[in-house]
């Protein structure tokens, strides 16, 4: 049995739901969010409350529809704090010369590179620059985090300088540079 599918998710009073065959719709302040849910998988709304659970028949055939059924609770979730909260991740860029800036709706980068990386701004993904910190805005937890991890590749930091992009929090590890060692005579 899975423990995080058991749990029943509270639907905000701003927040609207549908689900039809294996699509679940969710529309709040910040947006809509849609996504397939496997059929195996069926989710209720009672009581003001959503509540997914596997189905029999399923669950006896396929040992991993519990890993699926606690997945599916969670998808659901984040999809509901996203539509009313939204999801953000900051990145820091460290090293002389490295920044970043907001033109249009285009994320211009300069990173030591011989040309400056631009990333187009969609719809559901925005970008804030300020000082040498970058924040990823959007009600998708998903392509929030894959876009900031897609922006942390371009330059990752380094161990010796610390140069580069990291997560706000994210600890590098530094290393030793060289040392000089005794003069041999």
């Amino acid at each position: 049995m899975s423990r995080i599918g058991k749990k029943p998710i509270l639907i905000p009073e701003n927040t609207e739901i549908k689900i039809e065959n294996n699509l679940i719709s969710v529309k709040g302040p910040k947006g809509n969010i849609s996504k397939k849910i496997d059929p195996q998988i069926k989710i209720e709304i009672r009581d003001g409350k959503i509540l997914v659970y596997p189905d029999e028949k399923a669950a006896r055939k396929n040992k991993k529809i519990n890993a699926l059924w606690g997945l599916t609770r969670a998808i659901i979730f984040n999809m509901i704090k996203g539509v009313t909260e939204g999801y953000q991740k900051k990145l820091i860029i460290e090293g002389v010369g490295y920044r970043g800036r907001v033109e249009g709706n285009e994320l211009i980068l300069n990173l030591g590179f011989s040309h400056p990386i631009k990333i187009e701004q969609t719809d559901d993904i925005k970008f804030s620059v300020d000082k040498n910190i970058l924040i990823v805005e959007g009600i998708d937890k998903e392509k929030v985090g894959q876009i900031a991890a897609q922006i942390r590749k371009i330059r990752p930091p380094e161990p010796y300088k610390g140069k580069g992009i990291r997560y706000e929090g994210e600890i590098i590890r530094r290393k030793a540079g060289k040392k000089v060692g005794a003069a041999a005579s």
